[in-house]
């Protein structure tokens, strides 16, 4: 055991393993024991001989096969099971698989000593086992492909990117001691790679993204120093833009046409080439005009995709004024050009804009014009000429106006000249004024084919006149006969005229009724009312007083409350009351009332007489068939009006509507208001037409309130009963007209055989 206090057991041994006694016991018997301090036993990893003994363990305190040996922990009893045993009677250790160190790199076990009883004999004590490494793993790279980025034209030693790898042996051995190196990067060696941290960095200047954008490189890492096994990765270098390279233009001139008096539109373009990279700030164009454009009337702009410069007329051309223009315009990049980059040999060119002529809309002298016109001027008041001019001097044209918006038709135009004049009053309530502005639009067209057509607005103030004298808001009110009592009345006023000549309004008593101001005072209480109020006490009654308008206040007897107590307030012969002027006005109306109310009646009551006597005229019978009137017997008391049996004749002339405009004449069993209309008929032309008038002359004396029959049963007379003829009356009938028989109708002779063929069955 001694022997082993000093120096690791090795896989190595070819030799059975010396017996370790862990429990060692010296001679003397008050000694205190002490367990043996065992160091480490290393075993390599992936030994393949196994089982293999590892050491061998001892107790000197029982003979031989007195002690019954055993091991606990990681790899006996704990994960990973069964890779150590031992002999329990020999004290022997055993391996029985495989070790990997990059799993598990040692084991710490417990050694236990027991007798034949199961008794412990010894302390547990520690067994190390170390797990010695092995160069079984190859290097990795921690990403298959490096990527990075250096800028053209970018100085030796230049840092670009770092390639990292590791390998699970054990890093304080050489089989975790790796070496970096570049096994391919191309035909030019512009590239190197610290052997020991990974570095790429640049070693040479050359580097051009217009000759070679993209570099790849193959990469290699070796443990043991580089001497031992390999990996390898790729490293993806690109060479980013600088701007290096200037716009340039494809020509030295340029020519494009553009129509006049059209702007915003594009005209050409300008094609420019950039070998920098597509997209990026050093590609982009900027172009810039130099001469020719003093006015600003054309602009370039760049078109993303192509780079060329699209020019643009920004401002109408005037082919009258100028014809051709010659641009200088030149190209950059957004960003600034490298100090070394060589100069664009076609920086600049020049573009020819040729302006070709076209009809132009006519131009207003003053777009939008503005004019005044005060309210309630009179039909034909000049409003304002609101004029054009016609561009297109080198075309004889003429330029018509006309309304285009006029919601309220208050204007008139002159087509010729232009000349605005009212058509009729101006409303200020109309709902088109907005804050008093009325807003027309007026177009001027010319005579070309096709015409063009200009806009104008006119706005018109529509100016406030003072045309109305304020109001007072009540011309009566009330007040207590003592000055002491009450608050007075509070007198307010209106007016139809907007600011200035509205509020503030002014109140006084009429100055030439001087008596008024010494009985009366008036006070300012704001812009719109006033404060009337007693100077002395009055007696009680009713007061006109003379402002600009008149207003009667009722002086009343007051209580303590300041109020008019009940029948106090009345008009009174006494005092102001009323005047005689205004009395006589007032029976002057009522008399003239009376005397126009007379004369309608008399107008009325001889209408009717009129209308009366010319229902009654006989009418002359015509060459055609008549119903004669032979006879007309009366329906006693109660029928005060004959049948009208002119509804059923056929006049030569009928009675001119005119000549019936009062009101009909009614039954007395007539509904009240029950009046329609009675249109005229004509005359039937033919005897086909006869049946009609008769069927339609039936029909409106039923419906007819003015003449019998209405809707009740009229009796005429009794005459007994048994008569063969039967009744008349439809209305009492309880048979249809369908179930009568007119056939006996031809027995009357030819007159009645158009009546029997109407209405007798065939």
């Amino acid at each position: 055991a001694g022997s082993a206090l000093g120096r690791p057991l090795s896989l190595g041994m070819t030799v059975p393993p010396s017996p370790l006694y862990l429990w060692r016991h010296p001679a003397g018997l008050n000694r205190v024991r002490r367990a043996w301090v065992i160091p480490p036993i290393s075993v390599s990893e992936n030994h393949k001989r196994i089982p293999y003994t590892l050491v061998q363990i001892k107790s000197d305190k029982q003979q031989l096969g007195g002690v019954i040996y055993s091991i606990k922990g990681p790899g006996v009893d704990e994960e990973p099971f069964g890779i150590f045993s031992i002999d329990k009677f020999t004290g022997k250790v055993f391996l029985n698989a495989m070790l990997d160190r990059e799993k598990t790199d040692h084991f710490r076990l417990k050694a236990f000593a027991l007798d034949l009883g199961g008794s412990t004999l010894e302390d547990p004590t520690d067994l190390e086992i170390v797990v010695v490494d092995q160069n079984d793993n190859r290097p990795v790279f921690q990403q298959e492909v490096f990527t990075g980025h250096v800028l053209e034209g970018a100085i030796p030693g230049t840092y670009i990117t770092k390639a990292e790898a590791t390998d699970a042996d054990d890093p304080d051995t050489d089989n975790a001691a790796l070496r970096y190196s570049i096994l391919d990067q191309g035909e030019t060696e512009l590239f190197s790679i610290d052997e020991h941290t990974g570095e790429i960095r640049t070693v040479q200047v050359g580097l051009d993204r217009e000759v070679v954008g993209v570099y790849n490189l193959t990469l290699q890492v070796a443990d043991m120093s580089g001497d031992g096994l390999t990996n390898t990765a790729t490293a993806i270098i690109y060479v980013d833009d600088i701007n290096d390279n200037a716009p340039e233009f494809t020509r030295e001139e340029f020519s494009v046409r553009a129509d006049e008096a059209v702007g915003g539109i594009d005209v050409g373009r300008l094609e420019v080439q950039d070998k920098d990279l597509p997209g990026s700030p050093n590609w982009v164009a900027k172009f810039t005009i130099l001469e020719g454009d003093p006015n600003g009337q054309f602009a370039i702009r760049t078109d993303p995709k192509t780079n060329d410069g699209i020019l643009s007329v920004v401002k109408p051309l005037d082919h009258e004024s100028r014809e051709r223009y010659q641009l200088r315009v030149a190209v950059q990049n957004e960003a600034p050009l490298q100090a070394a980059a060589p100069k664009a040999a076609r920086g600049s060119a020049t573009v020819a804009v040729e302006v070709r002529d076209v009809n132009e809309p006519p131009v207003f002298h003053s777009n939008p014009l503005r004019a005044s016109v005060a309210e309630g001027a009179a039909p034909g008041t000049a409003v304002a000429t609101f004029s054009a001019r016609d561009p297109d001097t080198r075309q004889h044209q003429r330029i018509s106006y006309f309304k285009d918006y006029d919601p309220e038709d208050w204007l008139r135009v002159d087509r010729a000249t232009g000349r605005i004049q009212t058509k009729r009053a101006i409303n200020p309530a109309s709902p088109f004024l907005k804050d008093g502005w009325y807003r027309a639009i007026i177009l001027a067209s010319d005579d070309a084919s096709p015409a063009r057509t200009a806009t104008g607005t006119l706005s018109i103030e529509i100016l406030e006149v003072n045309d109305h004298a304020p109001l007072l808001t009540s011309p009566t009110g009330t007040l207590c006969s003592d000055p002491s009592q009450g608050s007075g009345l509070i007198l307010g006023a209106t007016d139809e005229d907007l600011p200035p000549h509205g509020a503030p309004f002014h109140f006084q008593l009429s100055p030439g009724s001087p008596e008024l101001a010494r009985n009366w005072s008036i006070s300012q209480l704001n812009v719109t009312h006033a404060w009337l109020r007693l100077r002395t006490e009055a007696q009680e009654g009713l007061y006109s007083l003379q402002l600009e308008q008149l207003l009667n206040v009722t002086v009343c007897r007051c209580g303590e409350a300041g109020v008019c107590t009940p029948g106090a307030a009345a008009l009174m012969a006494g005092g102001a009351g009323i005047s005689l002027v205004a009395l006589v006005i007032v029976l002057t109306s009522v008399i003239l009332l009376l005397l126009l109310i007379l004369l309608v009646a008399i107008f009325e009551r001889f209408r009717q007489r009129v209308r009366e006597k010319g229902l009654l005229d006989a009418l002359p019978d015509d060459v055609r068939d008549n119903i004669l009137n032979y006879d007309e017997q009366g329906g006693g008391e109660e029928d005060q009006d004959a049948y009208d049996i002119n509804q059923l004749r056929h006049p030569v002339e009928l009675v001119p509507p005119t000549a019936f405009r009062g009101r009909q004449p009614l039954r007395k069993d007539a509904p009240y208001h029950r009046i329609p209309a009675q249109p005229s008929r004509a005359l039937p032309t033919s005897p086909s037409d006869i049946a009609d008038f008769i069927s339609d002359g039936l029909e409106a004396a039923d419906n007819d309130p003015s003449v019998p029959p209405y809707d009740t049963a009229l009796i005429y007379d009794y005459e007994g009963e048994g008569s063969l003829a039967g009744t008349l009356s439809s209305i009492l009938s309880s048979l249809g007209d369908e179930d009568q028989d007119y056939d006996y109708l031809r027995d009357w002779g030819p007159r009645f055989t158009r009546l029997a063929d109407m209405y007798g069955q065939h």
